[in-house]
Formats: structure tokens, C-alpha cells, sequence
């Protein structure tokens, strides 16, 4: 508080990457921050994959809002679900009712799955976004391997023994990967009337390649080391339709059927609901994927007090040049809009005009399996680099140990990859009885 003045409020939706990086960024300003998020965790989203795969507990990638902003003394965090935003009224509602009022307002509400208008599939193919979603592609993997265990159908057992992933960004590819690497090198031995070895992996894109974002030489790469592994990868295969009892795909004119019990979607994303209501409440239009159409400096048109970041911004990066490209969907673009968006706030507490913003590209990264990886990472003076392998794979590693929210995390993560490289086992396989288990209780 200073001299007595009204401190500003600013309100952040949403703590993931983008959001808590505008909540860090305030941690020095003259204003009451207030973060609300409807989980209660900070989730390191690039190794959610590795929770879904039994490498890493979901403890592991993942902690508490509030102990990461413990000692940001003018910050709060609130465990709530936004269901309206009142821009005119300077206030968000909850679910709940209760009512957040703000000056400057930031949403980062991220995005969720997207299935091009067939949200009936969700049932069958399940995305990865979050904690939950991890844990039940999880649940659904393992249990698949223990009920082909004690299967007598031949064909029943085949289809427990096959997955289908639908979509090869850099989740599917490193799905993919692994469920491969479980199949071949830790489940072997552990069956009596089974060979999880024997486990058929799909990898199914509608585009030409795998990883489209990357440099063409570095795709041919990832799907050469993911075939490898013993995946199957289809590129130009279009899905038609998703089922119980599997899918069917279009592929150079032909239509292809996949009998399987496992299915998950990468394919696609979509804008969180609060893109509507800003839509609604604002004015704004959406793009495709109900993006909000943001300005220059992440603001909502017209409503320079309320930005929006990451995913649920269709921002574009303004180069030196004039050029004007899209921001990419990641966390590092999402940190960057954070501390940006905040810039811009105290630019105009100050009475400053806003700058246009720029992404600072970091590269991108996909690992594969073990010891394998790609990386296209620029570097000060020699330009981008593009890699593969298991230099690639360590470069990996180190990135992401050490942008892991808390040591300990950071301790235990190392820890438990090195344990995993040197004795292929997958330490996280415990599962709790959900919906998918049959059988007797004991």
C-alpha cells in the first residue's frame, strides 16, 4: 500500500504457465494480485505424457498454487471456476456465485481437447490435458494388459493389445514412444498367458509427416525412431469415426478399421468456454478454435484493462521487420505473454503506451523413447541447430528438469528417469480401481 491510495486489483484466471508467470511478474508491483484457478495445482503440462505412462507420479510434475506463491506477500490464490465475466461491472462470477472484483484482469485460461465437432468421441479417445486425464489413460493402459492376462478370446485379447493414437504433434509422437517402450522393454516377463511385446501401437496424422511443426529432415528422423520402437505411424490418414470398439480412418482413398479397446486423441485443441463468454461480454471476435482475436499488446479490443495470454489468445508476434506471425501454442509462448501482458499493465499505470508483442522463439523439443529425441534450438551466433538422438534426448532432459516447478521435484524427476534409463522399469505403474475394473472384490 502507498500514501494511502487505492492499490489497483488485478485478477488472474488461471495458474498455468501463462498465468503464473504475469503473477511472478507483479511480485514487486504496488498492486493486490489475485489468482484463481479451478485445480489447485501448477501443472508442468510437457510430461503430463509421462504420468499417462507410468514413468512419473502425478505429485511429481505438479505442485500447489499456493506453496510455488507462498512468499508473494501480495498475492492470493483462490480455488474457484469462472462462469461469467462482468467487464463494464469490473468483476468475474463463479460457478459458485461468489463474485471477484478487479481493475485489470488477465485470463489465462488455457485450452482443452478438441474434436472438430465429433465431441462424441471423447468417451472413447480420451485427450491429455490434465492430471485426471493422465491418470485415466493410465488406469485404462494397465488394466488393458491385466484383462488380456485372463482373456480366452482371441480377438478380445488383440484388441486390449492394441492402441491407436490419433494425432503425431509432439504428444502423440511421445505417447507413442513410450507405450511402445512399456510393451517392449517393461512388461516382458511379468505375463504368463501374454506377450506385451506383441502390442501393436498405431500412430495415426492427417498430415503429410509426424511433428509438422518441425523442420521436414527432423521429422523423417522422429518417425524413423518411433518405428524403431516397433510403431506403426500412418500420416495422411484422416479419422471418420471413433467407437467403443475402435476407429475407422480414410487413407489414400481406402478405408481402414482399428479394432482396439485403446484410443487417445491428440489430434486437436479447442479454447476454453471463457473465449465465448469474453466473445459475449465483450464483443470480441473468435477465431476457428474460439481463440479471442487480441490486440498487438494482448488486450481485448476496446477493454484495454483485461488481456488475454497463452493458449486462449490468437495473438501474432510483431517482428522488427513488420512481419506479423502466429504465436505457437506452447509454454514457453505462454510464460512470454504472461510477463508481457504485465509489462503492459504497469505501462499504463504509469501512463505509457503499450508495445506491440514479440515472441522470443526457444526452440522446440520431442523426445521419442529412451535415448532418442529431436531438437531445432537456436543459438547466439551459429542460428538454429537441429539435432537428434541421444544428445538430443539429454538436451531434453536438462530443459526440462530445470524449468520444474520446486527442487524437490526437480531431485526426484532426475532421479527417477536415471532409474528408468538404466533399468527400463516403469516405477509409477500402481493403479486404483476405476471405472474400467471388473471382477470380484476382495
Amino acid at each position: 500500500m502507498s500514501n494511502g491510495k487505492s492499490v489497483p486489483k488485478v485478477l488472474i484466471i488461471g495458474g498455468g504457465f501463462g498465468g503464473l508467470a504475469a503473477a511472478r511478474a507483479l511480485a514487486d508491483a504496488d498492486v493486490q494480485v489475485t489468482l484463481v484457478d479451478r485445480t489447485n495445482h501448477h501443472l508442468f503440462q510437457p510430461l503430463l505424457y509421462q504420468v499417462a505412462t507410468a514413468v512419473l507420479a502425478a505429485t511429481e510434475i505438479a505442485e500447489t498454487t499456493r506453496h510455488v506463491l507462498r512468499d508473494q506477500k501480495n498475492a492470493t490464490v483462490l480455488l474457484g471456476e469462472v462462469a461469467s465475466i462482468d467487464p463494464q461491472g469490473g468483476k468475474v462470477v463463479l460457478t459458485d456465485g461468489d463474485e471477484i472484483p478487479f481493475d485489470h484482469l488477465i485470463v489465462a485460461a488455457g485450452a482443452t481437447h478438441g474434436y472438430f465437432g465429433r465431441d462424441e468421441w471423447a468417451q472413447f479417445a480420451p485427450g491429455l490435458k490434465s492430471l485426471d486425464d493422465a491418470m485415466n489413460i493410465r488406469r485404462r493402459l494397465l488394466l488393458s494388459f491385466e484383462k488380456a492376462e485372463r482373456g480366452t478370446d482371441a480377438q478380445e485379447i488383440e484388441k486390449l493389445l492394441t492402441v491407436a493414437i490419433v494425432g503425431a504433434g509432439p504428444t502423440g509422437v511421445e505417447l507413442a514412444g513410450a507405450i511402445a517402450e512399456i510393451s517392449r522393454q517393461t512388461l516382458p516377463g511379468e505375463f504368463r498367458h501374454i506377450d506385451p511385446s506383441k502390442t501393436r501401437v498405431f500412430l495415426l496424422e492427417g498430415a503429410p509427416r509426424v511433428l509438422g511443426v518441425y523442420e521436414p529432415s527432423l521429422s523423417a528422423r522422429a518417425k524413423a525412431q518411433l518405428e524403431d520402437l516397433g510403431v506403426q505411424v500412418v500420416t495422411g490418414a484422416v479419422v471418420k469415426e471413433i467407437d467403443a470398439e475402435g476407429l475407422r480412418y480414410e487413407h489414400e482413398g481406402k478405408s481402414v478399421r482399428i479394432e482396439t479397446k485403446n484410443m487417445i486423441w491428440a489430434a486437436g485443441v479447442k479454447a476454453s468456454p471463457l473465449g465465448a463468454e469474453l466473445a459475449r461480454s465483450t464483443g470480441v471476435s473468435l477465431d476457428r478454435a474460439g481463440r479471442v482475436a487480441v490486440a498487438p499488446d494482448l488486450s481485448v479490443p476496446g477493454f484495454p484493462n483485461i488481456s488475454v495470454i497463452g493458449d486462449l489468445a490468437a495473438a501474432g508476434s510483431y517482428l522488427a521487420s513488420g512481419e506479423v506471425k502466429p504465436v505457437p501454442g506452447v509454454s514457453p509462448a505462454a510464460a512470454q505473454m504472461g510477463r508481457f501482458a504485465v509489462r503492459q499493465l504497469l505501462r499504463r499505470l504509469r501512463g505509457k503506451e503499450t508495445e506491440r508483442f514479440r515472441y522470443l522463439d526457444k526452440g522446440s523439443l520431442a523426445t521419442i523413447g529412451r535415448g532418442a529425441a529431436v531438437a531445432d534450438v537456436p543459438f547466439p551466433i551459429v542460428g538454429r541447430v537441429r539435432f537428434s538422438g541421444f544428445f538430443a534426448w539429454l538436451f531434453w532432459l536438462f530443459v526440462h528438469v530445470l524449468f520444474l516447478a520446486g527442487f524437490r521435484n526437480r531431485v526426484i524427476v532426475t532421479i527417477h528417469w536415471f532409474w528408468t534409463f538404466v533399468t527400463r522399469s516403469r516405477p509409477a505403474r500402481i493403479v486404483t480401481r476405476g471405472v474400467d475394473a471388473t471382477g470380484p472384490r476382495h
